[in-house]
């Protein structure tokens, strides 16, 4: 059976850092796509703005390959960097960790700003909740009002969920199951000629 479950973090998560009188304010979020990574952003910016750097990290998706950091002004691979790589250490996608820093008036040189930001965002994390989720697909069903008893004890054989429901002339079922699980449940339901099922491809995504 194929991987179909991820780690993420639930709600938000703080932590904090301080050195020679820098303090760095760390913030993980749960996101599950770019534009929640650019409106927390937004929002940090609005509340934090007498901050000196706005440094971020963040990784979506079950395979990881949509990812970003940034080092915002402080020298190159110093902060973005150390955020980056807490994150992948810690094998978590669908996060976002902002560490907002307020200078002290003391450089710390990069071996200071490296260990800032990375203590910022161990602790961060080390606070959060994390929850294990799957990656799910979803399909639709059509059928006649005497099929209702078989799809009914075909979906709880697979333990998938019904999202959406109607019922007028033939019933209709939006149904959400997990990726592992997907062929199999297709298979059971094309094989009967009176049950119409296809995917739903706009919410065939990870996260729900």
């Amino acid at each position: 059976m194929e991987n179909d479950t991820y780690k993420t973090i639930e709600g938000i998560s703080k932590g904090f850092f301080s050195e020679k009188g820098s303090k760095f304010y760390a913030f993980a979020y749960n996101v599950e796509n770019e534009q929640q990574v650019k409106e927390r952003i937004s929002e940090l910016k609005k509340t934090y703005f007498d901050a000196k750097h706005l440094v971020y990290a963040f990784i979506i998706g079950v395979e990881k390959k949509i990812f970003r950091y940034s080092d915002d002004g402080e020298p190159a691979n110093s902060s973005g960097t150390p955020v980056f790589g807490q994150i992948r250490s810690s094998n978590l996608t669908n996060i976002l960790v902002v560490v907002i820093r307020y200078f002290g008036g003391t450089k710390l040189g990069i071996p200071g700003l490296i260990n800032a930001y990375k203590s910022a965002t161990f602790q961060a994390l080390s606070e959060a909740t994390i929850v294990e989720k799957t990656v799910n697909v979803f399909f639709s069903l059509v059928f006649s009002y005497e099929k209702l008893n078989f799809v009914q004890n075909t979906i709880q054989f697979f333990k998938a969920e019904i999202v959406k429901q109607n019922f007028e002339t033939n019933c209709s079922f939006i149904i959400k199951v997990r990726k592992s699980l997907e062929n199999i449940f297709f298979q059971e339901f094309l094989k009967n000629d009176k049950i119409k099922i296809e995917y739903v491809e706009e919410i065939c995504k990870i996260n729900t």
